[in-house]
């Protein structure tokens, strides 16, 4: 239960909701344990009448008992549908407050959370784990009130009747109590064994969905399928294993409940020979010991939800104890206006070791345009991720408008840095949203297409039947690599960045478009702050600087005329590329 304690919070937060569902639930059963006890002073009642009286009374008696009896029954409805009403509404609302929190934690973790971490495991953990979760604050925690308190009450009722005749009854109940604690520690490995199989299973299956074109180009379908099948094979088993304890656990349970009813028949019959106990006395017993079978038996079920909350719950506790490496040093209002310096910078990544940046220097003013040249692992793409502080450097020092950048506000600088990755993602949406996505205020279309116009892009859109309202498959899957590329050079411009990040982006475009697209941000009337890396010379052209990379060093910086001057690798790239594309 450790692990739930961290759930506490919230029944403080709903805290009425919680009290007035232990009320009614404390209501509702005093009307049902009420119910037995009218039994047996009416049976007792309706045998004395039956022998003295006339028939009509007591027909009459039985009219009024069985009146009296439903609206008993009435009142313990009432007040059993306002204790769903309370608990399981409390329950759903405490739901809706965890997948807020694990969605938020989510967007507070750095990128190298997510390296480490499995897409398919997070969102078990958002979906499945979250909805164990509530089962326990839900039917779990409103069926342990309701057991509590109707074995309290009927307990005591049993002992007001007759001590002797509770005190046999009530034998079965510490072997009952055994038995739950032995089985409750198998019931938690178990769960969380599955919990920990069926977030592995979603993993598999949302790459396969992901990868899907990958694996029917490469003919792997079968392989794919086979994959998934071990794994569901063994995700059945772990869970056939709980299934088993949970079968074996509720016979038992009703054993023993079978076994308190068959000594209330026995014993209760010889203290009725005795004259020590009347025949509606036995009824009410057995009226009692069957209100209490539901509340034992569901003491199996109780607790395989709150083994299976645990283990859920005890996932999400590690991932919300995660702090990200890279927060927000200040409140204060930062306007960025696109200078940036690096300063012996250097990185190495943890996880693998790689020295990525090796004490790397240069400036960069403000409406300038520098270009990152280098070899697939020189290091380019870590450049851009230390100057968006996605991931910090290990030493030296990075300085935008003169300010270190570890001490600034983290959350102005990006909405002031536009990027646009090779790697491009599109939403599931229309155009004009995936266009609009960074913008903090409402954009009109014309601003939409004049973005659209500037990555030479809206004369294919416009084209489309429904314009900027098309919907866009999955990723983007209904348009090709350059329209992709070209939409997300759209959602950059649109936000008018101070510093705008090309990260080889014109990969999957047309020299002739590229040059289009490359003149259109020459005249961009902001004049933003421009990088842009690539592995093409010709992406390079506009830039007054180049930063040549290899193995995360630089080797070579200056204007483009002066590398081809120092006839270095910069020259040897360009040769080869003019050798590879006469028309380049």
């Amino acid at each position: 239960m450790k692990h739930l304690q961290r759930l506490n919070k919230y029944f403080i937060k709903y805290k009425w909701h919680f009290i007035l569902g232990t009320l009614f639930t404390v209501f509702s059963n005093y009307f049902g344990v009420q119910m037995p006890r009218y039994v047996q002073l009416s049976i007792d009642e309706l045998k004395a009448t039956g022998l003295s009286n006339e028939l009509n009374d007591a027909l009459w008696l039985a009219v009024r008992i069985g009146g009296l009896y439903l609206l008993l029954s009435v009142g313990k409805g009432f007040f059993l549908f306002l204790m769903r009403q309370t608990l399981i509404i409390m329950s759903r609302r405490i739901e809706y407050d965890i997948k807020n929190e694990v969605f938020n934690h989510y967007l507070s973790l750095d990128t190298a959370f997510y390296k480490r971490n499995r897409i398919g495991d997070l969102m078990n953990r958002i979906s499945e784990d979250v909805s164990q979760v509530r089962m326990y604050l839900g039917p779990g925690i409103m069926y342990s009130i309701n057991l509590v308190v109707l074995s309290v009450m009927s307990i005591y009722q049993m002992f007001q009747i007759n001590v002797t005749l509770a005190f046999f009854a009530l034998l079965p109940l510490p072997l009952m109590s055994y038995l739950i604690y032995r089985v409750s520690n198998n019931i938690n490995a178990a769960s969380k064994s599955v919990q920990e199989e069926q977030s592995r299973l979603t993993t598999i299956a949302q790459e396969t969905l992901v990868n899907i074109r990958l694996i029917k180009a490469y003919n792997q379908n079968e392989a794919s399928q086979h994959k998934m099948q071990g794994a569901a094979e063994t995700y059945k088993g772990k869970s056939m294993r709980l299934v088993l304890i949970n079968a074996l656990f509720m016979p038992t349970i009703l054993l023993l409940i079978g076994a308190s009813t068959l000594i209330v028949i026995y014993v209760g019959g010889v203290l009725t020979e005795s004259k020590q106990l009347s025949l509606g006395a036995i009824v009410a017993f057995l009226f009692y010991v069957n209100n209490l079978t539901w509340p034992f038996v569901s003491i199996g079920w109780v607790t395989s939800i709150i083994q299976r909350a645990a283990a859920s719950q005890q996932r999400i506790n590690e991932f919300l104890a995660t702090e990200p490496t890279i927060t927000n040093p200040t409140k204060i209002p930062f306007k960025f206006e696109g200078n940036v310096r690096f300063s012996s910078v250097s990185l190495t990544y943890e996880d693998t070791g790689i020295h990525a940046i090796k004490n790397l220097s240069f400036d960069l003013d403000q409406g300038s345009q520098l270009g990152i040249l280098g070899r697939t692992g020189s290091g380019k793409s870590s450049v851009i991720a230390l100057l968006t502080r996605q991931i910090e450097a290990n030493s030296g020092a990075i300085e935008v408008d003169r300010q270190a950048l570890n001490s600034i506000n983290l959350y102005d600088l990006r909405k002031r840095i536009a990027v646009v990755s090779q790697d491009v993602f599109l939403f599931s949406d229309t155009i004009r949203n995936n266009v609009t996505f960074g913008c903090s205020e409402p954009v009109d279309d014309a601003t939409v297409i004049e973005a659209l116009k500037m990555a030479h892009v809206w004369h294919n859109i416009e084209e489309f039947p429904e314009g900027l309202d098309t919907l866009l498959g999955e990723l983007g899957v209904n348009l090709s690599g350059g329209q992709k590329q070209r939409i997300s050079i759209a959602r950059a411009l649109i936000r008018k960045p101070a510093l705008l990040i090309l990260d080889d982006c014109l990969s999957a475009v047309d020299t002739e478009t590229e040059e289009v697209i490359l003149n259109q941000l020459n005249q961009l009337p902001y004049k933003p702050t421009i990088i842009t890396v690539s592995h093409r010379i010709s992406t390079l052209r506009n830039c007054q600087n180049i930063l040549v990379l290899e193995e995360g060093s630089m080797v070579e910086y200056g204007n483009p005329q002066s590398l081809l001057d120092q006839k270095g690798q910069y020259f040897e790239m360009v040769k080869q590329q003019l050798n590879e594309s006469p028309n380049t």
